[in-house]
């Protein structure tokens, strides 16, 4: 039987980074992607928004990763000629209610470490963006956006140039425990089955990480992920240049994401989203009937965005550990030793701010490596 070292699954940016962050001080890494390319799943689907780290509860995983991820990640786009730029973003409140919501998240964005967050009065907000109509609003000066596909391409070229293998159209379909490691079976897209031993198995698999996590033996229960969709929705290049930073809402207390929110990209373009909708099955589909929602919440802050502005862009579908109403759930990274599992680790529920936080999740990674 065919001896591997460590076995990634997964070729988004997570497994992608991990993958290279291993290779700087392993050999024989082998990346193992159920569709032909990489990233295709929730790393190709989102914002694009490298986070300062507002959101998140102060000792989570979330906030962790996203604080030290975020200065990571600039300095790697800048020594690599990632196209990136550092846009800046407005959080804004509408009303007196909403303005002591802000109140509450720019205490916890200093709590968490983001040093560079300001309160803007409704004059600061119209001198910075003569468009955007708010009464109060935070500015977050560190946020900005990525080319998340050259990210992962410059991420897989490190990689491979490292000597790491990245196999795609290959499915893993089994895993059992071994002496000294697990035994992966996997499928090629010629339905054919081949079997190896790995030392280390590291759960990347986004979407279907829950799934892998019970090939190994683990309970469904705690890891069970629930889909949630998300629908953009793209403004006309008249538009677009209305405004140069990104602009938030402030996010409902009870909402499975930041509120519809409108990102530019680095092609000078202007999106609205996601909305957020939990769904069973895996469908990219947007539904053009939600232009009429999303224009009611865009208008509230940016009014010269009308209805027949608003054309179906894409969708995207979070990993997400919680459900509808449920409470906040931090990222599980997680060496499974304590249950029978040693080198096995657990990277299960990373969805925002996983692109900010990549860098850094991959330095957990390797430590539990390592150690």
């Amino acid at each position: 039987m065919e001896r591997i070292e460590i076995t990634i699954a997964g070729a988004g940016i997570i497994g992608l980074a991990v993958a290279l962050e291993l290779s700087r001080n392993h050999q024989d890494i082998f990346v193992i992607e159920r569709e032909y390319s990489f990233g295709q799943g929730v790393s190709s689907r989102n914002s694009e928004v490298i986070h300062a780290g507002i959101y998140y509860p102060k000792d989570s995983l979330k906030t962790q990763v996203c604080v030290e991820g975020r200065r990571m990640l600039y300095d790697f786009c800048a020594e690599n000629r990632i196209p990136h730029k550092k846009t800046g973003k407005l959080i804004v409140a509408i009303n007196e209610t909403e303005a002591g919501d802000l109140m509450d998240l720019f205490t916890q964005g200093q709590a968490n470490g983001v040093e560079d967050l300001r309160l803007l009065s409704r004059d600061e907000i119209r001198a910075l963006e003569p468009r955007v109509q708010a009464q109060a609003a935070i500015y977050s000066p560190s946020t900005g956006i990525i080319d998340s596909h050259g990210l992962m391409k410059n991420l897989a070229s490190q990689f491979q140039d490292n000597k790491g293998n990245i196999t795609y159209n290959t499915e893993v379909v089994g895993i059992e425990k071994a002496k000294g490691g697990f035994q992966v079976t996997v499928r090629d897209k010629s339905k054919e089955a081949f079997t190896f031993f790995t030392r280390i198995f590291i759960n990347s698999a986004g979407l279907f990480s829950d799934k892998i996590a019970v090939m190994a033996g683990l309970s469904k229960g705690e890891y069970k992920l629930k889909y949630c969709k998300g629908d953009y929705f793209r403004a006309p290049p008249a538009k677009a240049g209305l405004i140069n930073r990104l602009v938030y809402p402030v996010p409902k207390r009870k909402g499975a994401g930041l509120g519809i929110h409108a990102t530019l990209d680095l092609a000078g373009g202007l999106r609205f989203g996601p909305d957020d909708e939990y769904v069973e099955k895996l469908d990219y589909n947007v539904d053009a009937s939600k232009s009429k929602a999303f224009h009611e919440a865009v208008r509230t802050f940016l009014p010269f965005i009308d209805r027949q502005d608003l054309s179906p862009d894409m969708a995207g579908i979070r990993p997400k550990l919680q459900g509808p109403g449920e409470g906040f759930r931090d990222f599980i990274i997680k060496d499974e030793s304590a249950c029978g599992l040693a080198g096995f680790i657990n990277l299960i529920g990373i969805e925002s701010p996983g692109l900010t936080g990549a860098l850094s999740i991959a330095r957990k990674v390797k430590g539990m490596v390592r150690n």
